[in-house]
């Protein structure tokens, strides 16, 4: 709150006592009391508590939980609970730019790996933030809202592996039955809906530096197109977001606001989910417990629990409840209910560097801090969503690109994201400190560029092979367990990135970048000045200090076959071993889709609606 307190405080700064200000943020507010979900349990405004016993208890109200939950009240006879240990979303996860400072307020778990060596070595205290989100709408309420949908063979090989139903083809159905995709260009596309929950749009605001991006894609022989359109070709694109008339579309907006008024739907926000209730007699969920307002409480359920809390809550309460490996639950003087070896292990995710930093003679043309909360930008995003605050965090451009290191006939092994600034847009002030970026490297590094104009590519690797897991610190479920992640396990894995970063400077030599007088900022790392700036084992360098996450955490419940040792959930995402609990989020991906994971995981909630619907109307 006290982040959120001093954005508005700015705002209010900025806009004094005009009469723009107080209007306008009270019919904004109005509009969220308005949009509130009236049957939250709430004894301050008298609405009833919620009944002893539901249908279904879906845990977490992220893209996986809240689009399940809509779909499973369109049962009219079924009732419907979800749990969500944070609060609702406000003004502020509605504002795309903003999206950094929402990393350092109470909508952020605020998670960070343990230290490992050799990994995020610029980063305070060499743990990378981890940041989740905590809320009604999950991440979704503090994600860079890039829609993508990833490969059709990233599908097809989970289908492969022995998980019927996940192939492509099956899946497909799911992305565009949830999407309403507003961009023109697609009205006519058989990839794309317009009568779904999830609103999809061009970005509000477009500066002139994405015009070159796509020109210098040109340049280089890819395709400028629909990436979310099957193909295994490389393609350069304006980003596709999940926004609506520049404002954010979280998963709360989509999936649950939407249908604030069917009466079989309860949510219940700032409820702490403690453990799943399990009979260790007949190994089914019969409920689950969970903390609010300092009290612990029960609440059961008819048919089955749902687990949506995420990549790396999921497996945290699965193992506070009994379910995950003997040995370590032993340890942690947990009663095993099932082994499940596989619970919290295969964890990987997307990751990337803001080491690739240029300069350009476009002045005015990349967006700053100032520039964008000065007068007029507030109130053009305030009355019209449009402005330098519709910006997904200043993220403009996208591409899917081949390494020298893929194989002929892969499909693109590298995602370029185009930013139109960078670390130093704000001073220095906010988005590297989102990322932990120390005060030294920074000032080393970046500090002579602050709120230069200056533009940058971040590269993230479609398919990393390095692995690590999820382990519990102790049995209380307060304490978080521990996250432990290499990224540089498989070096190949790095090796990729670096020819990544190599592809980024040679893209900034095109014809089209340099008409702008582009210019590779070449401030070596201190740490890496004597490898020669340049250099594959600078690279490799910069990458082991400069290591971030894209918020992609995946597969620590894995979906796979009974006859895979690690695998959590079987392809109608039971749980193994345990009845009456499925698991309804990012963490049954065997492996990442070549995507950011919102659109995936609600397609996953989309999916499972209907497994879920089949198994107990059939």
């Amino acid at each position: 709150m006290y982040w959120s307190y001093l954005v508005l405080v700015f705002f209010s700064s900025i806009l004094g006592s005009t009469p723009l200000i107080t209007p306008v943020l009270q019919e904004i507010y109005r509009g969220y009391k308005q949009s509130r979900i009236p049957f939250k349990e709430d004894p301050w405004l008298h609405n009833k508590p919620i009944l002893e016993e539901y249908d279904f208890i879906v845990i977490g109200s992220g893209p996986g939980g809240a689009a399940v939950a809509n779909r499973l009240t369109e049962i009219r006879d079924w009732k419907i609970l979800v749990l969500e240990a944070g609060k609702d979303g406000s003004i502020y996860t509605d504002i795309p730019a903003l999206v950094s400072y929402l990393q350092f307020t109470d909508y952020n778990w605020g998670f960070e790996t343990e230290r490992i060596a050799g990994n995020c070595l610029g980063i305070t205290g060499q743990k990378c933030k981890w940041p989740r989100g905590k809320g009604v709408g999950g991440t979704s309420l503090i994600n860079y809202m890039i829609y993508t949908r990833g490969n059709p063979a990233d599908y097809d090989s989970y289908a492969a592996d022995g998980n019927y139903g996940w192939s492509y083809a099956d899946v497909l159905p799911y992305f565009i039955k949830s999407e309403q995709n507003n961009i023109e260009e697609y009205r006519q596309s058989p990839f794309h809906n317009r009568g779904g929950y999830l609103t999809v749009e061009r970005v509000n605001y477009k500066t002139p530096l994405v015009d070159v991006f796509l020109k210098a894609g040109r340049e280089v022989g890819a395709e400028i197109g629909d990436y979310t359109a099957p193909n295994a070709r490389p393609i350069f694109s304006r980003i596709q977001a999940t926004v609506k008339s520049g404002r954010r579309v979280s998963a709360a907006k989509a999936y649950l606001e939407t249908i604030k008024n069917r009466p079989n739907l309860h949510v219940l926000e700032k409820a702490r989910v403690t453990r799943i209730l399990i009979d260790t007699v007949t190994k089914r969920a019969i409920g689950v417990e969970f903390v609010k307002n300092r009290k612990t409480r029960y609440v059961y359920t008819r048919k089955e629990v749902i687990l949506s809390a995420g990549s790396l809550q999921s497996p945290h309460l699965l193992m506070l409840s009994g379910v995950g490996p003997k040995s370590h639950l032993l340890d942690k003087n947990i009663s095993v209910v099932v082994d499940l070896p596989g619970v919290g292990d295969n964890l990987h995710e997307h990751w990337t560097t803001p080491s690739l930093v240029f300069t350009h003679n476009l002045t005015g043309a990349s967006p700053n801090e100032r520039d964008a909360l000065n007068p007029v930008n507030v109130k053009n995003w305030l009355t019209q969503g449009s402005g330098v605050l519709a910006l997904s965090g200043g993220v403009e451009g996208i591409a899917y690109v081949n390494t020298p290191l893929n194989k002929p006939g892969e499909y693109p092994d590298m995602e370029f994201l185009f930013n139109a600034g960078g670390l130093s847009s704000d001073g220095g002030n906010t988005l590297r400190r989102s990322f932990g970026v120390t005060d030294q490297l920074y000032d080393d590094v970046f500090r002579s560029l602050d709120y230069k104009d200056v533009w940058s590519i971040f590269p993230m690797l479609l398919r990393p092979k390095s692995r690590g897991r999820i382990l519990l610190r102790d049995n209380n479920p307060w304490h978080w367990p521990l996250f432990y992640h290499d990224y540089f396990q498989d070096l190949q894995d790095a090796k990729r990135m670096v020819e990544g970063m190599k592809m980024i400077v040679a893209l900034s030599q095109t014809k089209a970048f340099q008409s702008i007088g582009s210019t590779l900022h070449t401030v070596a790392i201190p740490a890496c000045a004597s490898l020669g700036f340049g250099t594959d084992e600078y690279w490799l360098c910069s990458l082991r200090h400069l290591t971030f996450t894209l918020h992609h955490q995946s597969g620590t419940c894995k979906m796979g076959p009974a006859s895979d040792p690690l695998a959590v959930v079987d392809p109608q995402l039971r749980v193994y071993g345990v009845g009456g609990l499925r698991v309804v989020d990012a963490s049954i991906f065997p492996r990442l889709p070549s995507a950011h994971l919102y659109a995936p995981t609600v397609m996953v909630g989309e999916k499972a609606a209907d497994i879920i619907k089949n198994y107990w109307l059939s």
